[in-house]
């Protein structure tokens, strides 16, 4: 009988596996080995795509002449760094007495393709060995046997493996042919504007969009103009207690249609609403108050479904001020450590699976100070019984991997966790004990008040049961309103005069858009570039994103290490950097459908379509080479250098100046048709930086996607 092979993702996953299959044997350099089974590893990527210059010498040296660049072939090459772990892995599948291999890398997109390129890269053709894709959802022994026991062939994903490799060589085209044929274009005219060293232009099909999204947010921000306005608020006795209700503009009022109003809340004027509240108190009818319409309903609100990584970026974001790129970090962290399932989904939803037997995550959960009375007292009932039958569980809604959650296991790894880490599982332990709770149940009024023919709105909303509310991390603030009140305002009855005490003004004023912060950028690009508040329409709409789950904080963080994006790390607020806003411009300008979130999106649907198999390579890749080439030569015959040295200008206002800046003025200031003649000295000087560059786009696809 031959030997298993198990090859994992990482030298920790790797040893895990060892552990729990009991390969007890002597450990190797770069494998661990028994009687009957070996266990290997990757280091992360061990293959990647070649540089354009292995096709050919002509592509080290950019030039609008060889763009676009379009192989019918993709070159790929073992990565220098990693070639000894390589010679290691490509041995193994390579001997004779391994009779079966066991797929072992991370069970998504990225982690089938580290191993499919180290297969068709490894000299000796395994394909006629027994090889098995191992699936799991977190490291606990349970889950990687179980994931073993049911291995199915490998060739069952094997079009998930082609979306991988279209991935790659779409992130790898665009990001090669846009930063290539911008650079010529507008490369030097953006040195020459900035006063600095000449560096590429960095594009990609998700990088440049994400861009686009903060920079018109800014500009948002600069052309928004404040408008003050003064409400007027009508101040009613009820039994002691003081009503507040707002006037709001209706039909049958001596100021309906009015052109002072401000929309039909308030004035645009002072001296108006000052006149408006002499006239109320004036009027015969300005002294009481009469109930117009009243109603009261009670409403429940659900616990929120559970955390997929969008959502635990977004809340780690707001509530401890740390980026996308360290929650996924500290959730990688406690994922290795066995202590929650796989952090890189999108579902915010359990398996059928999983429900079933989701007291063994409580069980574990009670050695967990901080769970231990929830998961107690969700234990004596029987919620946790029926979680399958709620939405809290939906098969549908998951691709690759159900949400993220705590295993109930690893809990002896909690006096290693640093303090952010801590509070992070802290946080999706908190979230997964709401789903067993009843929803928070609130008293809500509405009502209308008739003062003479105005009328005067209050509403209230009490909080009478918190159900799931005392699991969260941050509990939600209760009305402020006493007792008494609440009880006096929950008595009342259609028709009750209320006397007037008063009428007040309020003053106001509108408010910018919000900045996006690195929380609510990640769930913008979730939501193909929409910043939905409201929880309920985000899933309406998941599964339309820009970017993956597994990608979309090391894009945010390659837009701010390139200096296009400013990131606070105090208050995780996003802005431009002037040089941002230049490539914004430029690609503005000629490349308008790169910043088109919609666009964005539909490639990455695209994707999942291959994915699912209802869409051929063939198709995808041929509609691929076509919006490159198109796009390429469009912007090789645009010529708009004074428009684009006017954009650079207007936007310099709002940044200081540096060294330079400023010196290039007229014809020929963005690099112009024809730039790749005047570019050739600078490329000669930079040619070692040039080709780092255009390398990292190339290995790193621009968008890390």
């Amino acid at each position: 009988m031959g030997k298993y092979l198990y090859i994992a993702e990482k030298p920790s996953v790797a040893r895990e596996f060892a552990r729990v299959l009991h390969v007890e044997g002597r450990g190797n350099d770069g494998y661990i080995e028994s009687e009957d089974a070996v266990v290997t590893w990757c280091v992360g990527h061990l293959v990647t795509m070649s540089y354009p210059e292995k096709y050919d010498m002509k592509y080290k040296r950019w030039s609008l002449e060889t763009l676009p660049f379009l192989p019918s072939e993709f070159k790929y090459e073992v990565i220098p760094s990693a070639a000894k772990q390589f010679k290691i892995v490509s041995r193994l599948l390579a001997r004779e007495d391994v009779e079966r291999i066991y797929v072992c890398t991370d069970s998504g997109r990225e982690g089938e393709y580290i191993y499919r390129l180290v297969e068709q890269m490894s000299p000796a053709s395994v394909k006629d060995k027994d090889r098995r894709r191992v699936w799991i959802d977190s490291q606990t022994e349970e889950e990687i046997l179980r994931g073993i026991r049911e291995a199915k062939p490998l060739s069952e994903y094997d079009a998930l493996a082609s979306s991988a490799y279209l991935r790659a060589k779409e992130d790898y085209l665009m990001g090669i042919n846009f930063s290539r044929i911008l650079t010529l274009k507008y490369g030097n005219g953006m040195t020459r504007f900035l006063g600095g060293k000449w560096s590429a232009v960095s594009a990609g099909r998700v990088m440049t969009c994400v861009l686009g999204m903060v920079v018109r947010r800014e500009r948002e921000i600069r052309s928004f103009v404040k408008t003050t306005f003064y409400r007027v608020q009508g101040l009613f006795d009820l039994g002691g207690e003081q009503i507040e209700a707002d006037w709001k503009c209706v039909e049958g009022s001596s100021r309906y249609q009015h052109p002072a109003l401000y929309k039909d809340v308030g004035f645009l004027k002072k001296e108006e609403a000052e006149a408006f509240i002499a006239e109320l108190k004036g009027s015969p009818e300005g002294h009481q108050g009469i109930v117009k319409t009243l109603e009261k309903k009670l409403e429940k609100k659900q616990a929120p479904l559970l955390y997929n990584l969008a959502e635990l970026q977004n809340d780690c974001s707001r509530l401890f001020k740390i980026s996308p790129d360290q929650t996924l970090q500290v959730a990688q962290e406690l994922y290795e450590k066995k202590m929650t399932t796989y952090p890189r989904t999108d579902a915010r939803v359990l398996s059928t699976a999983v429900a079933k037997e989701i007291d063994r995550n409580l069980k574990g959960l009670q050695k967990y100070q901080t769970a231990e009375p929830f998961a107690t007292e969700i234990l004596s009932g029987d919620s946790y019984k029926k979680i399958a039958k709620t939405r809290y569980t939906d098969d549908k809604a998951i691709t690759d991997h159900y949400a993220i959650i705590p295993t109930g296991a690893g809990l002896q790894n909690l006096r290693s966790l640093s303090p952010i880490s801590a509070k992070v599982y802290e946080l999706i332990v908190r979230r997964f004990l709401g789903i067993f709770y009843p929803p928070a149940e609130y008293r809500k009024l509405a009502m209308t008040i008739g003062v003479g023919t105005e009328i005067f709105t209050a509403n209230t909303k009490v909080l009478e049961k918190p159900g799931y509310l005392v699991t969260e991390y941050s509990r939600e603030k209760s009305n402020a309103l006493s007792s008494s009140l609440q009880n006096a305002l929950f008595a009342l009855k259609k028709g009750a005069v209320l006397p007037v005490k008063d009428f007040v003004l309020k003053e106001g004023e509108t408010t910018p858009p919000k900045r996006y912060n690195s929380g609510s950028i990640i769930l913008a690009m979730e939501n193909a570039g929409q910043l939905i508040e409201d929880e309920s329409l985000r899933e309406q709409i998941r599964g339309s994103g820009i970017g993956t789950s597994a990608t979309r904080a090391e894009i945010l963080k390659k837009l701010v290490t390139i200096k296009y994006l400013k990131l606070n790390n105090k208050t995780q607020i996003i802005t431009p950097e002037l040089l941002g806003e230049m490539v914004y411009d430029a690609v503005f300008v000629s490349l308008r459908s790169l910043l088109n979130p919609e666009l964005t999106a539909s490639w990455e649907k695209g994707l999942s379509y291959v994915a699912e198999g209802s869409i051929q390579p063939e198709e995808y890749m041929q509609k691929l080479e076509t919006f490159v080439r198109t796009r390429v030569e469009a912007v090789r015959q645009i010529d708009n250098d004074y428009q684009i040295t006017a954009l650079y200008r207007e936007a310099a206002q709002y940044y200081k100046a540096p060294a330079g800046r400023g010196s290039s003025t007229g014809r020929g200031s963005s690099g112009g048709r024809g730039s790749s003649t005047r570019r050739s000295s600078a490329t000669r000087r930079s040619a070692g930086r040039t080709q780092t560059k255009d390398g990292a786009e190339a290995q790193s696809s621009t968008d890390a996607q």
